[in-house]
């Protein structure tokens, strides 16, 4: 076999896949990056731009930490409001994630993955086809703007693409999809108060909101309601957005703030999953798992996922050992830690009423120490959904109950 020009061919260069590449490259690894956007300095609009502290780890690692520091990224905390028993507040001592636009973080993440050593960016490039193990190993064809088009050939072929992977259809692996009874519309708000830099979010049944402050002042307003109210939000938009928010408990009050953009929407986001790997090909990020927005766990699970592929192959990549047993590992790893988070999601994504366990753990929550440490690790991401089984933890529920 001709030896490939690269070990890794990721495609796209958003979150998942500079992370990938970048920690690929540091473990001593070729990568061919492959962007179709021409400009590093691209950001992605459509996202809450809260980053959960599961991945706090690995932004740290890739020595991002202090770079989204520096441009004023908020070291995030959040209360949750539901119908029963009101605010449960964070406690100081839980785990910080980051709040940060992507406009700050993308061009950041992306310009430190192409000055990599190992990493070749190919910008304005879109993946057209995907290449089997013929000579070279597999791949990818990739087309310029210009139509030239060149075949990057690799050991492993990483789908970084996102929720509408390219990647995935091209290799017939289909994503198995469950609907979401909620709709969002947002917009980037400045002096909305309280002026803190504490997120809050208002889990209600069925209407979901919340606000997240991140750098420069910037705060994200949400509305999610039940796709029962989506007339009245095409009606009259701005007047139902308004509306909605001013009816929240303890609403946050925007009379004295200024709207920095136009109201964005999104009607329709499905959760996907699909198989984290096969032979010769992976996915990471939305490409792997795409799941509701509103738990704020899009960011994070892009950096977690690709940290996990390169921990679990790069050895066997770089030294040419047994990859498609390293890609089942990291293909197990990938449904051992989120698989469960995605099902429960889906669920909740359905508005469904609570369940009663579900309304005693927020009960409980409010009040209960450990109980608050049980549920900030779930939502968090931090622990696995399970560990609210525990045999302490359901004996204190059921006292607050």
């Amino acid at each position: 076999m001709t030896e490939p020009d690269f070990d890794a061919v990721v495609v796209g260069a958003s979150v998942a896949g500079c992370t990938a590449a970048r920690l690929f490259a540091q473990r001593g690894a070729r990568v061919a990056l492959v962007e179709r956007r021409p400009d590093l300095d691209a950001y992605k609009t459509v996202c809450t731009h809260y980053i959960q502290p599961s991945a706090t780890p690995t932004i740290e690692r890739l020595g991002l930490a202090a770079l989204i520091e520096g441009r004023g990224a908020v070291r995030n905390s959040i209360d949750l409001w539901t119908p029963y028993g009101g605010w449960i507040r964070h406690r100081g001592d839980a785990p910080y994630g980051y709040n940060v636009t992507r406009q700050v973080l993308d061009p950041l993440l992306r310009r430190m993955t192409a000055e990599t050593p190992g990493v070749e960016l190919l910008a304005r490039c879109t993946a057209t086809e995907l290449l089997g193990d013929g000579a070279g190993g597999p791949g990818v064809v990739v087309e310029d703007r210009q139509r030239g088009r060149r075949a990057l050939r690799g050991r492993l072929v990483v789908a970084a693409d996102g929720r509408d992977t390219r990647v995935a259809r091209m290799a017939g692996v289909k994503g198995r999809v469950r609907p979401h009874n909620r709709f969002f519309y947002w917009a980037y708000w400045r002096g909305v108060e309280p002026a803190d830099d504490r997120s809050r979010m208002w889990f209600m049944e069925p209407d979901c909101a919340y606000t997240f402050p991140n750098e420069d002042g910037l705060c994200l307003v949400l509305a999610g309601p039940h796709r029962d109210r989506l007339p009245e939000f095409r009606d009259d938009l701005e007047g139902a957005y308004m509306s909605f928010m001013a009816a929240l408990p303890n609403a946050p009050d925007l009379s004295r703030a200024t709207r920095e953009s136009k109201l964005l929407g999104k009607l329709d986001l499905p959760s996907v999953s699909r198989p984290a790997a096969r032979p010769g090909l992976a996915f990471v990020g939305d490409a792997a798992m795409a799941s509701d927005p509103l738990w704020g766990v899009g960011c994070g699970w892009a950096f977690q996922s690709a940290e996990w592929l390169v921990e679990e192959t790069a050895d066997a990549l770089v030294a040419g050992g047994d990859l498609d047993a390293a890609l089942d590992s990291y293909r197990k790893v990938h449904r051992r830690r989120l698989g469960l988070h995605h099902f429960l999601i889906s669920d909740l994504a359905s508005a469904r009423p609570a369940n009663p366990l579900e309304r005693a753990m927020y009960r409980s929550a409010v009040t209960d120490d450990e109980v608050y440490g049980t549920f900030e690790g779930i939502g968090s991401r931090r622990r696995s959904p399970a560990t609210l089984f525990a045999p302490g933890t359901l004996a204190r529920m059921a006292r607050a109950g």
